[in-house]
């Protein structure tokens, strides 16, 4: 679906949807299809987003990564479930984000500019619950601090996902126990917010790609995409798609100092929702990315 003439001349296409589809390149799983949805944000009474969202479907990829960032509102659970149910017929994994736990709360908006938002008082808790066990009822599961192996076609997928960084619920799992397979199982971490210590652990650890959401790919972003902010440490150059991530462990002070540093491929989603709170993207639309891997 499009967004009308006057917002798409002026960049405010809430419901502006666009697919996007992007090769990646890794060390094994060639031919798969990976959907990473992220920060749905939903509203009861969202249909543009709702057909859309059940669209997706029509895709038949192979694995479905959710990101998180499911809710904005107490009485959106099911209607998010009903959204994602034809995505939810297909393998797939999912982890929380703050927005999945707590309804949005309003903040002046210059301070999102001036540093990332975080939790303040006590917010309203929503029925993250119910959401989580609608996700795993079809088959998702569930990484909030864990592991999983599944395996999707031809292919052996090994998952490390975490809680939230950006408000400081995630506990690094390691990895499901190697089987001796050749070739190796393919490694993907998976968070909702790219906090640089979360992602250098995973990349440390031996992902081969990581996924995350969180930043809307800056959602309020000059021509041409740029970014302004990510809500959290990550460089607002990989505030949105695939970007090679670099570990820190060489940096005086790290926790694995010494070691040598990583690059690992890492897709960040610019998003599909916003907060209800602040229902505006410019020049930056919302998204869903087909990652369509082949040899390295």
């Amino acid at each position: 679906m499009s967004a009308s003439p006057q917002f798409k001349v002026l960049g405010l296409g809430v419901n502006d949807f666009q697919l996007r589809r992007v090769r990646l390149p890794l060390r094994a799983g060639a031919g798969l299809r990976i959907l990473h949805i992220s920060d749905i944000h939903y509203v009861p009474g969202q249909r543009r987003k709702f057909d859309w969202l059940q669209s997706l479907a029509e895709l038949k990829p192979d694995l479905v990564v959710n990101t998180g960032d499911n809710l904005s509102h107490p009485a959106a659970v099911d209607e998010v479930l009903e959204a994602l149910e034809p995505l939810r017929r297909f393998p797939g994994v999912f982890v929380p984000g703050s927005n999945d736990y707590y309804a949005p709360q309003w903040k002046n908006p210059l301070r999102y500019l001036h540093s990332p938002s975080k939790l303040e008082g006590e917010p309203e808790e929503l029925d993250w619950r119910r959401l989580f066990a609608g996700f795993e009822a079809e088959g998702w599961r569930s990484l909030t601090n864990r592991t999983a192996r599944l395996d999707v076609g031809d292919h052996v997928l090994d998952f490390s996902g975490v809680d939230d960084p950006h408000i400081g619920r995630d506990e690094f799992q390691g990895w499901p126990e190697t089987r001796g397979e050749t070739p190796a199982p393919v490694r993907i971490a998976v968070a909702h917010a790219p906090v640089r210590a979360a992602l250098d652990t995973f990349a440390q650890t031996g992902a081969d790609l990581i996924l995350a959401g969180h930043t809307h790919g800056g959602q309020v972003c000059l021509p041409g995409g740029h970014a302004l902010v990510t809500n959290c440490d990550l460089p607002r150059s990989q505030a949105r798609g695939l970007s090679t991530f670099t570990s820190t462990a060489q940096q005086v002070g790290s926790p694995r100092s010494g070691q040598p540093s990583r690059q690992v491929p890492l897709h960040v989603s610019a998003g599909i929702g916003t907060s209800a709170t602040a229902p505006v993207r410019l020049f930056c639309p919302p998204e869903a990315t087909l990652l369509e891997v082949h040899d390295s």
